[in-house]
Order: C-alpha cells, then sequence, then structure tokens
C-alpha cells in the first residue's frame, strides 16, 4: 500500500473515532509548501454535513494526529497543511519499495490494440503516437495486476492488396498467379520489402490517374474479399515480408506484441459476426447499414456502413469481426482501442453497434485517442514536399540532433548504442509527456537538449546517480535526513502513487512522465550542493548513498514504464 493511501485510511479512522464519517479523504501535495508538503480539505466537508464550523472540526482533527506529521496547522476556513516527519519517511523508505506505490484494484483481463500500421507501407508519425502510448500504457496496466494481451492489429486487407497485387500483374505477367488455367504448385513470390515500398505509391499514383486501373484494383480487392484462394495467398506472403519491416521498427521503439495479427485474421470470422448483426442490418442503396442512434443523442449518429454496395467489406466489417474473434477466444473484460482521437466517432459507431447487437455482452469497449504530433509552424508533421512523414524520417532527424549530444571520447559499437538508446529516449518522452488527446509540437532540436523536459536529461541524470554508486560501498542504510534537498525528493517520491492511479484511470502517461522530470530536477539540486563521496561523517554519507540507490530505484522503474532503456554514460 502506498504511503499516500496509508495515510488517507489513517485520517479516515481518525474522523470516525470524532464519530463523524466521511466516503473519501484526499491527501493532496500542498501548492504552498511553506505551509506543509500536503493539505486536506475534508474540515469543509464534514462541516457542511454537521452544520459546524469548518475550523472547530479541523481543529479536532489535528489534536487527534499522532506524531507521524510535524508542522501542522490550519489554514483559512479550514485547509489543514500538514507534513510527514523525517523519521516517518526514513521507516517508510527502509521498508517499502517502488511496487508498494501501487494501489491495486481487482485485476482484469484487458485487450489492447495499438501499432496499427499498414501491411506494405512505411510507418508514419502517426504510428509513432499509438506506439508510444500503447506500449506504456501496456507496461502499467501490468503494473497494477491485469491481465494483458497486446495485438498489434494490422491493416493488411483492403485497397492497399488491389493495388499491389495490380501492379504485380503488370510488372511480371507471366507469374502463374495471374494465369486462369495454371493448375500446378504456386512458387513462392520472390519480393522484398523495398519492393513493396516502391510498387505501392506507383500503384496508387497510376490508380488515380488511370479509371480502368482503379476498376482493376477494385476487382482484385473484391475476389479478395469473396475469398479468392490465389489472390489470398498471393497477399499473405506480401503480408509476410512486410510484417518483418514492421516489426523492426517496432523492436527499435521497444514495443511488445503477444499477437502479431491483423484483419487478415479475423477475415474468417465475418459470416459468423453477419450472422449475429443480421437482425439489426438493412439495405440502404445496395449497402448493409445499421442504426445505431439512441433517443438521448445530442447530436446526429449517421447509421453505421457495414457493406458496400459491391459487397465489398470495409474496417468496420473487418474491425467488428476482429471483437467477434477476441471475445470468443479470450473473453475480456476490456478491450482498449489505442488509436488517433480523430478516429472517435468511428470507433463510438463500431462500438454501439457491437453492444447493440449483443456482439459484445461483457466487455467494456474503450477508446482511448490521442493528439495529432505537430511540427514546429503548429501543423501537422509533413515532408518537404508536402506528403506525411514517414517514422523512419523523424527518427533519423533525431538521431542527427542527439549525435551532437555524446561525447567525442566514446566511440564504435558503445557510441552506436548510447545514440540508438538517446534517441528513443528523446522520441518517446516527447510523446508521452502532453496529455494523451493534446496536439503538439515535436521539435528535434529542443527535445533532444540535455536540460529540461527532455529524455536525455532524464539519462543524463542516471548517468550521474551510476556514476556516484560506482564509486561507493552500497552497504548502506538511510538513518536521517540532514538537508531539505533530501527532504524534498522523498516527498516527491510519495507522490508516486497519485501519478500512477491517475496514469492508470485515464489512460495516459502524461503525470508519469511529468513527476519523473521532477524527481530528477529535485535529485539534480541535492547532486549539486551535497558533496556525496567525499562526505567525512559515515552516517549522513551512508545516509546519503541509501538515499540515492532509493532514488534509483524510482527513475529506474518509471523509465522501464514509459519503455525507455537506460544508458552507461553521454
Amino acid at each position: 500500500m502506498s504511503l499516500i493511501k496509508e495515510n488517507e485510511i489513517y485520517l479516515k479512522n481518525v474522523i470516525n473515532d470524532l464519530e463523524m464519517n466521511i466516503d473519501k479523504i484526499s491527501l493532496e501535495p500542498s501548492s504552498r509548501k511553506e505551509f506543509g508538503q500536503f493539505q486536506i480539505n475534508v474540515a469543509m466537508n464534514l462541516a457542511s454535513i454537521y452544520h459546524t464550523n469548518p475550523r472547530d472540526i479541523a481543529s479536532k482533527i489535528v489534536s487527534k494526529l499522532d506524531d507521524r506529521f510535524v508542522n501542522v496547522n490550519i489554514q483559512g476556513p479550514g485547509f489543514i497543511n500538514l507534513s510527514f516527519s523525517d523519521d516517518y519517511l526514513i521507516n517508510y523508505f527502509n521498508t517499502k519499495g517502488f511496487n508498494d506505490m501501487v494501489d491495486k484494484e481487482e485485476p482484469k483481463k484487458i485487450i489492447i490494440d495499438f501499432g496499427g500500421a499498414n501491411a506494405a507501407k512505411a510507418l508514419h508519425v502517426g504510428h509513432m503516437r499509438s506506439a508510444n502510448i500503447g506500449e506504456a500504457l501496456r507496461r502499467l496496466l501490468i503494473l497494477f495486476g491485469n491481465d494483458v494481451i497486446s495485438d498489434v492489429h494490422l491493416g493488411d486487407l483492403g485497397r492497399q492488396a488491389g493495388m499491389l497485387i495490380s501492379q504485380l500483374q503488370i510488372e511480371h505477367p507471366e507469374l502463374p498467379y495471374f494465369d486462369l488455367n495454371y493448375k500446378g504448385e504456386y512458387p513462392k513470390l520472390d519480393i522484398t520489402a523495398k519492393d513493396l515500398g516502391r510498387m505501392y505509391p506507383l500503384a496508387s499514383k497510376l490508380a488515380k490517374e488511370d479509371p480502368k486501373r482503379m476498376e482493376e484494383v477494385r476487382r482484385i480487392t473484391a475476389e479478395i474479399d469473396k475469398g479468392n484462394k490465389v489472390y489470398i495467398d498471393l497477399w499473405k506472403q506480401m503480408v509476410d515480408v512486410s510484417k518483418i519491416e514492421i516489426k523492426k521498427v517496432y523492436d527499435e521503439l521497444n514495443c511488445h506484441f503477444d499477437l502479431f495479427e491483423g484483419e487478415l485474421d479475423s477475415f474468417k470470422d465475418i459470416p459468423a459476426t453477419t450472422e449475429i448483426l443480421k437482425p439489426f442490418l438493412y439495405e440502404s442503396n445496395g449497402a448493409l447499414v445499421m442504426d445505431i442512434a439512441k433517443d438521448d443523442d445530442k447530436k446526429e449518429m449517421p447509421p453505421l456502413l457495414y457493406i458496400k454496395t459491391d459487397g465489398a467489406t470495409i474496417y468496420a466489417t473487418r474491425d467488428l469481426a476482429t471483437i467477434y474473434s477476441r471475445v470468443k477466444r479470450f473473453d475480456p473484460d476490456e478491450i482498449l482501442y489505442v488509436v488517433d482521437e480523430r478516429q472517435g466517432l468511428y470507433f463510438e459507431q463500431v462500438f454501439r453497434a457491437s453492444y447493440k447487437s449483443g456482439l459484445v455482452k461483457k466487455a467494456k469497449l474503450i477508446h482511448s485517442g490521442f493528439g495529432t504530433i505537430n511540427g514546429i509552424d503548429g501543423k501537422p508533421y509533413k515532408t518537404r514536399d508536402g506528403g506525411v512523414m514517414e517514422l523512419s524520417t523523424l527518427i533519423d532527424l533525431v538521431r542527427s540532433e542527439i549525435s551532437k549530444k555524446i561525447k567525442d571520447d566514446i566511440k564504435g559499437n558503445e557510441r552506436d548504442e548510447i545514440l540508438e538508446k538517446l534517441t528513443i529516449a528523446t522520441i518517446k518522452y516527447t510523446d508521452l509527456l502532453p496529455y494523451r488527446k493534446t496536439d503538439y509540437i515535436f521539435d528535434p532540436v529542443k527535445f533532444s537538449s540535455l536540460d529540461g523536459k527532455t529524455g536525455p536529461y532524464i539519462l543524463y541524470t542516471i548517468v550521474r546517480i551510476k556514476s556516484i554508486l560506482n564509486k561507493v560501498n552500497n552497504d548502506s542504510k538511510l538513518t536521517v535526513i540532514n538537508t531539505d534537498e533530501m527532504r524534498n525528493v522523498l516527498v516527491k517520491l510519495t507522490e508516486v502513487s497519485t501519478a500512477l492511479t491517475a496514469c492508470y484511470k485515464e489512460n495516459t502517461l502524461n503525470y508519469i512522465a511529468e513527476i519523473l522530470y521532477e524527481i530528477c530536477s529535485l535529485f539534480n539540486k541535492f547532486y549539486n550542493n551535497c558533496n556525496i563521496v567525499n562526505e567525512e561523517n559515515e552516517e549522513i554519507k551512508s545516509s546519503y548513498i541509501a538515499f540515492i540507490k532509493i532514488v534509483y530505484s524510482y527513475i529506474k522503474e518509471l523509465t522501464n514504464l514509459l519503455a525507455i532503456n537506460e544508458v552507461e554514460k553521454m
């Protein structure tokens, strides 16, 4: 149990002893540290219930507090300010670790859907947010004791299949896949990810210019939807090639997926899904649609398009089939989608259709949307020619800036490893610091700095800590807090539980990223003001070392939650 939770329970018991009751007490960090480390406003709430002066209630509460609290005072109409005693903090941090800051609830089985790469297409900057937020949420959900299944869920059906197969037929008409009379065994397709990367934009351009080409693309796509085994086999080979390259990028971003599946995997479940939805579907201009509006809707909710007029499936068809598959296979309590906030209406439609049809009876469907990554001009990140920026290009921009920060005497493989870790740390910390739904400006120069709220600053702090611990005897114990800098850091560590819980409840990471910076900033003030290694008083020196080990354990766990890897030097 976290220190905050432990003391909220203690304070509630104090109030119960005064023969007063309240549902919840919040021990909040004080905005006025000169009055105390924390504050509670429970006296005002109780006063409205018991019709008593809040300062009188506050005085009664204060009179019952034990010596864990010091500098207790009452401000304004009845705010109680208080601080933890040094002895209490010392005992807590000597006996409790980071995991005790996690106030767990009833565990759930959760499927988290993130990644969302499209087969045969390069990942773009939007995929970066999905990957970074999704992976950090996955780790956070596991930390809170949940059974988590992560799925990359590739976009591996749809028009890109028709595009690439049509382009392949133009470039290699001799392949037996395109011979309607061929009866033998089909050879393995000789194609690379580089080939796919070249072919798709070319096919897309030509199809837009030539209506006949576009019609052929639509025909092939429809054939796949109808179950054409030759086209499906051909497309699966292309997807497998694409998966290898996609996985490399996700590995670089420290993303773990339990399932590396996509729309192709749930394709077989479309008939069963359609059967469940059938009582709610009706024909409209040749298409199958479903009404999902509710009587209390304040805005118009358009019907869900399920099957197009030409019989082709769309995203909704395949996403509903995926939901059917997930419910059948895993029986989850929640399915969490980490997808662009701009897809909010679409997910509302899909979720409503799932609930209304009975496709989902138990699971809670959640869309955890995110904002856009913008360039320094405040507009969505683009390439110089106006196209969507590929993720690899952004990584290269950051890598170029980070290379300037590494010492010249670090060379070879060691330099390459440090450069890679710092690059990814820069990207991840920058991406996770804003509130999830917020659009933000990504400035490679600003966010690669060794100062301020940046990934390199966090890792530089870790390097400092490790350099100290490598020089001292680690057999130490915290027995004394002899500086305000030490005390401030320890008090900040007590607030980690609040940050973790807030992120867990809101499916966001910004509170963790923020408190990680605050801990590092406060620690560096301690580092700059205390001569740790050369401290002559052995008790103080031992306490310093124990303190640093405690701080390091928290920073290590928080950076790991954000999927940021440490470096040994910079």
